[in-house]
């Protein structure tokens, strides 16, 4: 379980592909000191489970409905991605609960982080969109947001405070990117917990 709070934007080192299956190295040496095999980080929203650390960065496996389902499969050495290790009772909560298991990969329509007040607008799958109010949580990237409105259909707009910008990947946003996005978990439960009683 995460906050959606990120520690610390790493860099992907090395990439491997073996079969269906994907390891990657990541640089991460604000974080890296505190975690030990077994540990999970989120990695641009994805929980990743780590299996060797060193003093600076670590690895991990992506398999591959990982893979299917969000943008690790696109990512490459050199780029830039979120981290944040689990969240510890001894840690204080912000954000919100996110699991790390990321619903769907959405596209940015609008966004320049260079504006006065910038609003990142985002087209997402149906099912997606469908768990999504107004002041609710979204996770973009392992960043916990909160939407501002729904301004059409599947879109949802965020707006973005500059220490969002400055201490995350998002900076380096522009429209067509993919993201990876997780619903809020209690409106996923909501959801399930009205179409069993139908």
């Amino acid at each position: 379980m995460f906050t959606g709070i990120v520690e610390s934007v790493g860099s992907i080192a090395r990439v491997e592909d073996s079969g269906s299956a994907r390891r990657v190295r990541i640089e991460a040496a604000e974080i890296v000191g505190s975690l030990s095999a077994g540990d999970s980080v989120s990695v641009d929203g994805v929980c990743l489970t780590v299996e060797r650390a060193d003093g600076r960065g670590f690895e991990s496996t992506a398999v591959a409905e990982t893979l299917a389902r969000t943008t690790l499969g696109e990512r490459g050495a050199g780029d830039r991605v979120n981290l944040e290790r689990a969240a510890t009772l001894a840690r204080y909560f912000g954000g919100h609960l996110v699991q790390g298991h990321v619903d769907a990969v959405a596209r940015v329509t609008a966004f320049d982080p260079r504006d006065e007040a910038p609003e990142l607008v985002l087209e997402l799958p149906e099912d997606v969109f469908a768990l999504c109010i107004d002041k609710g949580s979204i996770a973009v990237d392992g960043v916990s947001l909160t939407i501002a409105s729904r301004p059409g259909a599947r879109r949802v707009a965020i707006a973005v405070v500059p220490h969002t910008i400055a201490r995350t990947t998002m900076a380096g946003y522009a429209p067509g990117r993919r993201v990876n996005v997780e619903a809020d978990v209690i409106a996923k439960y909501v959801r399930e917990f009205v179409r069993r009683d139908d």
